[in-house]
């Protein structure tokens, strides 16, 4: 999806709007050796306290009156005369352990929830009736428009031509985001005053791998590899895979799966790792954490998790605030061992596994908790044998023919400890007598997505290789045909192509049909059908009643198009109409009906991935 200036514009930026952090990498047009580069982010790291750090923590602290000066929330572009109402990064963070209920944190992932309204304030979770709150949407554009009035600030100053609004701007989501939460990030960042283009987490991975290997990169693969894209960030885990392909001589690129939306990463581990040491401190201590300090630990032992996850020796220190006056110090502490953070989250999450392993269901209560609708399966290996058993090439034994190589990304997946366990795992699914998996190093699995975002936005102004992503099916909307009631029989169907066989993402089609019309104004219901073997088929052509038995049914789509006023009377008229149609880069597909003669236009939307 496209929402970008046409202008020629000095500087390519990409977002990455994490979960857990946000990073802004941007490339310079104007310079002789155009790269990535990593825009360091100004935020509060204390009251009254800014410094620019590598990422901005995706935490928004939301202070009641009289918790804290304004004056120690203003950021240098925020005038003195302004009021600020909260602090967005660092500070966020550090504050999320002690004051749970006036912290966000993990908004994206609300964005992902079908259980909440995600327009209504509702976060943070934690926080009682009388405390502030605002929405998922409302804190994506938050985070937005501190990395816009940040940019500006630093590298536009009173040059009006270089402000973010008028840059080539790539903002990456994850590439299993269903569409409602890709459209509530456009909305968020269309109100943050951005133009932009959407690109997928993994494929912006890759980009920025391909960036730091210049023409090398086609040393490290050969035609025929398969390259498994890992991405396990603090909220979501995104597989992918790319084949790279020979081009008559010439080797490229081809995106050929990707895996479910999972809303299973990092935070999952943080909860489990929370609850094991509040164990632990009711055992030792007597003492049973209520909600509120359990949020606080969550939050502490998340820091813990990413030291020992990167080598630090010791026991980390936990510190939660007490709620008694009977605690020494107002504080409960205790200690996290590596022994400890093994046990409780490498055979929970990385457990040894078949590559035939399925993941875990469970029936849920009625009854729950108002909290993320994390995965029912913890086992980020089960998570990936499906996802390979599913898309991968078979061999003869009908066994799936497992990638040669994997490109690790996301916070995960950056501590050896557990990027250790997940090769060993993958490579334990291989034959006794097959070459090891290699890995594909990435310079900074943390900076990675947003530099290969901005190195995207190169290649299309420069040009350069590009990670093709055709559609690897053909679709088709049914067409009813005219005819007179003849008991007994249905309506003549016939099909037409709207997306023909490896029509790239992002691509944009008008459909040369006549004589079509829309229902507008009452339920209805569009048939559409896939093929995987019609690689004949062209956009617009339009197959009869007897080859449909050639096609597969989809679920139909069922809407009501709404009408221009209220009136009553107009309901099931037929509008005149031509089809254009929109395969974006994320995997929708957009089918516009334009009324002709006429302005109105009415879009329909389907998830090809599901």
């Amino acid at each position: 999806m496209t929402n970008r200036p046409a202008s020629i514009a000095r500087f390519l930026v990409g977002i990455d709007l994490g979960t857990t952090n946000c990073v802004l990498s941007y490339v310079d047009h104007q310079s002789p050796t155009p790269a990535p580069r990593l825009f360091a982010i100004p935020q509060l790291v204390a009251p009254g306290e800014v410094a620019a750090l590598p990422a901005l923590p995706s935490f928004i602290y939301l202070p009641e009156d009289g918790d804290i000066s304004p004056d120690q929330l203003r950021l240098p572009w925020q005038a003195k005369t302004s009021t600020p109402a909260s602090a967005i990064g660092a500070m966020a963070r550090d504050l999320a352990a002690k004051t749970p209920d006036k912290v966000i944190a993990s908004a994206k992932s609300w964005l992902c929830s079908e259980r909440i309204d995600r327009h209504a304030p509702c976060l943070p979770t934690a926080a009682t009736a009388q405390t502030r709150k605002i929405s998922p949407v409302a804190a994506a554009q938050m985070i937005l428009e501190h990395l816009r009035d940040a940019w500006n600030n630093a590298m536009a100053g009173k040059d009006k031509t270089a402000r973010l609004e008028k840059q080539d701007l790539v903002i990456t989501v994850p590439a299993s985001f269903d569409a409602v939460a890709r459209d509530l990030t456009v909305e968020a960042a269309k109100a943050a005053g951005l133009a932009f283009t959407l690109l997928e987490e993994p494929q912006a991975a890759f980009y920025a791998w391909l960036a730091s290997q210049g023409d090398a990169w086609r040393q490290s693969v050969t035609a025929g590899d398969v390259v498994l894209v890992c991405d396990i960030g603090g909220g979501t885990t995104d597989f992918s895979l790319i084949a790279v392909t020979d081009n008559n001589g010439d080797l490229g690129l081809q995106r050929i799966a990707v895996g479910d939306h999972t809303l299973l990463g990092g935070d999952n581990m943080d909860l489990t790792l929370a609850y094991t040491m509040a164990e632990k401190i009711t055992r030792e201590q007597g003492v049973r954490l209520d909600a509120h300090q359990l949020t606080g630990l969550t939050h502490a032992c998340r820091q813990a998790k990413e030291a020992i996850g990167n080598g630090a020796a010791g026991p980390q220190p936990l510190t939660v605030l007490g709620r008694g006056a009977g605690l020494v110090g107002g504080t409960i502490t205790t200690t996290v061992s590596d022994e400890e953070l093994r046990h409780a989250l490498l055979e929970g999450f990385f457990p040894a596994c078949p590559i035939t392993a399925k993941t875990h269901t469970a029936q849920r209560g009625g009854l729950r908790t108002f909290a993320l609708d994390y995965a029912a399966d913890p086992g980020f290996t089960r998570h990936l044998a499906q996802f390979l058993d599913r898309h991968s090439f078979k061999d003869g034994n009908g066994m799936p023919i497992l990638p040669s190589l994997v490109l690790f990304n996301g916070g995960v997946t950056k501590a050896p400890l557990f990027r250790e366990r997940l090769l060993a795992v993958l490579q334990s699914w291989k034959t006794d007598d097959a070459p090891p998996v290699t890995v594909l190093e990435q310079p900074d699995s943390d900076l990675a997505v947003a530099q290969g975002a901005a190195w995207l936005a190169h290649v299309k102004r420069a040009g350069g290789v590009r990670i093709k992503a055709g559609s690897a099916r053909s679709y088709y909307l049914g067409v009813e045909s005219p005819m007179p009631a003849v008991p007994g029989f249905p309506t003549p169907m016939n099909a037409l192509c709207v997306v023909n066989f490896g029509l790239e993402e992002g691509s944009t089609a008008d459909i040369p049909e006549q004589g079509l019309a829309l229902v507008i104004g009452e339920p209805t219901a569009f048939r559409f059908f896939t093929s995987t073997n019609r690689h004949q088929d062209q956009i617009g052509d339009r197959l009869p009643d007897d080859d449909l038995p050639q096609l597969t049914e989809l679920p139909a789509l069922n809407v009501t198009l709404p009408l221009e006023d209220d009136n009553e009377k107009s309901a099931g008229q037929l509008v005149p109409i031509t089809l254009r149609t929109v395969l974006t880069d994320i995997g929708t597909l957009q089918v516009w009906c334009d009324e002709t003669p006429g302005k109105r236009s009415w879009q329909l939307e389907f998830n090809l991935r599901d």
